[in-house]
This record gives structure tokens, C-alpha cells and sequence, in this order.
């Protein structure tokens, strides 16, 4: 009897199976497009959340060249500095004050020194360069950003352009989301570095040479702890 039973037992078991596999399948494709949902949604409003403002970084920017004099990149930084500290409060945003914090970048092929002013959810502000000049691809950003050219000369060039842009002094290169280009900073070029978007999933594109390439693990721990304190801290003051 019981011998019987089994092979309806096991056609049951199929069937039910069967039956099962499209309602999970649904599932899950209601779930992902509930996420995408909701991620462009978030998208609608994080402007609500920046803090800085291209233009105003750019004056500043100029502002740091006319005070400092030219190629005197440290008194360049020093005023940046000081000047983010004092037109936001520290109740409001999170700057850091540590110009001596320097790390290495490796990203897209291109190798520079960095001093990360600030990092949150959905903005980061820093110095970017190199005394020895570099090469390399920007990367596919989720977050728009500004290059303010303080010292030295970078150019840039997008497919089918037949020409380059030149960029000096005083001058930005605004990079729109979701562009990319190939790019060449010159001998002692040094830059203010401004990013509004969706500043995380920039990460692994600011990982995958170090992970791939120079396993430099000191510097890949380095630019995660600085990163992850910035974030964290303005996180508890209520800046994403």
C-alpha cells in the first residue's frame, strides 16, 4: 500500500515544485522593480542634501590662487580649507581639518596623491594630484563632477572629438554623470575635486587598481578608514 503511494507522493512533490518556481520568480521581479523604484525615486531628491555648490567651489577656488600666488599649492589648500571651515558650521557639515592626511589614489590607470575635505553619502570634496603627472580613463560616475584646476595644466578628450581640452589655472572640468573621458594631468597639476551624487557606488571604481594591480593594502586601508570616518561622522550630524 505504502509502496504504492510513493510515485504519487514524488508526482505531487514535482507538480507542487513546478507550480512553485514561476510564483518566486514573480516575487523576485516585483521585489527588483520595487528597488529600482525607489532608487529613482531617491534620485528625485538628493539635491536636498548637498551642501557645497559648484560655483561658489569655484570662486573659491580662484579665490585660493589670486590670495596664495601662483604654484604655491600648500597656501592654496590652506585658505580652501579654513574658508570651508568657516562658512559651514560644524553642526551642518563635516570638514576635515587635517591637510597632512594624504593618501595615495590609484583609478583608472591614473596614480595621484589625495586629501579628502569631506565625504558623504552624496558629496565629496578634495585635492587631487600629482608633482610627476599622470594618465588615465575618469571612470563611468555615478555623481557629477568638477575638476578646479589650481596649479598646472590637465586635458582631456572624449571619443569622436578630434581635438583636446585644455584646462589651466582658475578653469573647471565639469564631468556629467555617466560621461567618460580620457585624461592627462601634467607635471605639478593639483586640483580642487567637487562630486554631487551618489558618492558610494564610486567605490569600486576607486578600489579596482589597488585590488587588482598594486595590492597596496596600506593605502587601500588608509583611504577606507579616512572615507568611512568622514561618512560616519557626518552620518551622526545628519548630512548623507
Amino acid at each position: 500500500m505504502s509502496t504504492t503511494n510513493k510515485p504519487n507522493a514524488t508526482a505531487k512533490s514535482t507538480s507542487s515544485r513546478q507550480n512553485a518556481s514561476p510564483i518566486k520568480w514573480g516575487a523576485k521581479i516585483i521585489v527588483a522593480l520595487l528597488f529600482v523604484a525607489f532608487c529613482r525615486w531617491l534620485d528625485t531628491i538628493k539635491d536636498r542634501w548637498y551642501v557645497f555648490e559648484p560655483t561658489a567651489l569655484h570662486h573659491l577656488a580662484q579665490e585660493a590662487i589670486a590670495v596664495a600666488g601662483t604654484n604655491n599649492t600648500q597656501g592654496m589648500i590652506e585658505h580652501i580649507v579654513s574658508t570651508l571651515t568657516a562658512n559651514h558650521p560644524a553642526s551642518t557639515v563635516r570638514i576635515n581639518p587635517d591637510s597632512s592626511e594624504w593618501v595615495f589614489n590609484n583609478a583608472g590607470g591614473a596614480m595621484g596623491a589625495m586629501y579628502i575635505i569631506h565625504a558623504s553619502i552624496t558629496e565629496y570634496l578634495m585635492i587631487f594630484g600629482t608633482p610627476l603627472g599622470t594618465e588615465g580613463h575618469t571612470g563611468l560616475l555615478s555623481a557629477d563632477d568638477y575638476f578646479n584646476i589650481l596649479v598646472g595644466e590637465q586635458w582631456a578628450f572624449r571619443p569622436g572629438s578630434l581635438e583636446m581640452e585644455s584646462y589651466t589655472p582658475g578653469s573647471v572640468h565639469h564631468l556629467p554623470r555617466g560621461t567618460v573621458k580620457q585624461y592627462k594631468m601634467h607635471k605639478g597639476c593639483f586640483a580642487l575635486e567637487y562630486a554631487r551624487g551618489w558618492i558610494p557606488p564610486m567605490l569600486p571604481f576607486a578600489f579596482a587598481d589597488g585590488l587588482s594591480s598594486t595590492l597596496d593594502v596600506p593605502t587601500m586601508y588608509n583611504t577606507v578608514r579616512i572615507t568611512a570616518r568622514e561618512m560616519i561622522k557626518n552620518l551622526l550630524i545628519g548630512k548623507i
